[in-house]
């Protein structure tokens, strides 16, 4: 009688698959199955299995993962053949979830592991997504703080969709929302976006995000700029990448020079008859021409990419429950 008490209460459980892009997170990495063991372990109400997707690490990340996994059945883990990107690693990850539910967490343990059973009560109360709001941000610099929140404040202007503020991609996600995703194979992704548009019944879950436990972070302004405008392209039409950088700089150069130009004709008089507000006018209009064109560019250019049908990630190497006899 017991024992079929016991069977019915697992039966019961809800399971949830942890999802772990990493990219050279060696040092990391020990710190966090130390974690990851005392979460599984301790959980009483529900079944986790952890699936790390190794984006192309140039380091003993792939090793790390290997040995952690052959005395764990509950770990899996894809290893991609290059690195595409943590959008696309995610993406590879999502597409392998047979889990009632999916929880996204950086290896780096800026998000704490142990906060997971409290998003996973508001999971059980009927939301489908729950997603964690960075309270504080300890560790990054006021300027990355007050972009990203420049960045969130135009995005939820120009946007037909609510947008989470100060978020990541830390979040707890229903089967329904993970299917959902699986059906949105764009190239050009950006995931923080993807999550907002899919809707459902959504969440906060306020926690104080800490620093890196090692290493460094792997975005950088440049991939961060290059995320942002992902995202601006996926959610609208409307030209708000004012300028290409090519046409940024040579717009900026026009208008100074057609100052310069304008300033000496009235301190030392006209040289050539016309020629200051012709010179004035072909700058600006170049300048107009091109930052058009770098508009029109960035559509065109992710047009381009997702018409090739490439896939979005190879497989080299993995250990998938489903894969194994």
């Amino acid at each position: 009688m017991r024992m079929k008490m016991q069977e019915g209460q697992s039966l019961s459980k809800k399971t949830i698959t942890i999802l772990v892009p990493c990219y050279n997170e060696q040092e990391s990495l020990p710190l966090l199955f130390d974690r990851m063991d005392s979460l599984v372990s301790g959980s009483k109400d529900f079944d986790y299995s952890l699936l790390f997707v190794d984006d192309g690490s140039k380091d003993k990340t792939r090793e790390l993962i290997r040995q952690y996994s052959q005395k764990r059945a509950y770990v899996e883990y894809i290893f991609l053949s290059r690195n595409f990107g943590k959008e696309k690693a995610m993406y590879a990850g999502i597409r392998n979830i047979n889990t009632d539910g999916l929880v996204i967490i950086d290896a780096d343990l800026q998000d704490s592991p142990e906060l997971i059973p409290e998003m996973a009560k508001l999971w059980r109360q009927g939301y489908d997504d729950v997603y964690a709001r960075r309270r504080t941000r300890e560790g990054e610099t006021w300027l990355k703080k007050a972009t990203s929140r420049w960045y969130y404040d135009v995005l939820q202007k120009i946007s037909g969709v609510e947008i989470q503020k100060d978020t990541g991609d830390f979040r707890l996600l229903d089967r329904k929302c993970i299917n959902a995703l699986k059906m949105l194979d764009e190239s050009e992704r950006n995931s923080k976006a993807l999550f907002s548009w899919i809707g459902f019944k959504k969440i906060e879950f306020l926690y104080d995000r800490d620093k890196r436990v090692a290493g460094k972070t792997k975005w950088n302004y440049f991939k961060l700029f290059h995320l942002a405008m992902d995202g601006i392209t996926s959610f609208t039409t409307v030209p708000l990448k004012i300028a290409t950088w090519l046409g940024g700089i040579v717009s900026c150069s026009a208008v100074i020079y057609a100052i310069f130009i304008f300033t000496r004709t009235l301190m030392h008089g006209i040289d050539v008859p016309g020629y200051a507000s012709t010179m004035i006018v072909l700058l600006f209009l170049g300048g107009v021409q091109l930052l058009s064109l770098g508009i029109i560019g960035e559509y065109l250019g992710r047009v381009f990419m997702q018409t090739k049908g490439r896939p979005n990630y190879l497989i080299e190497e993995e250990k998938l429950k489903s894969n194994d006899d």
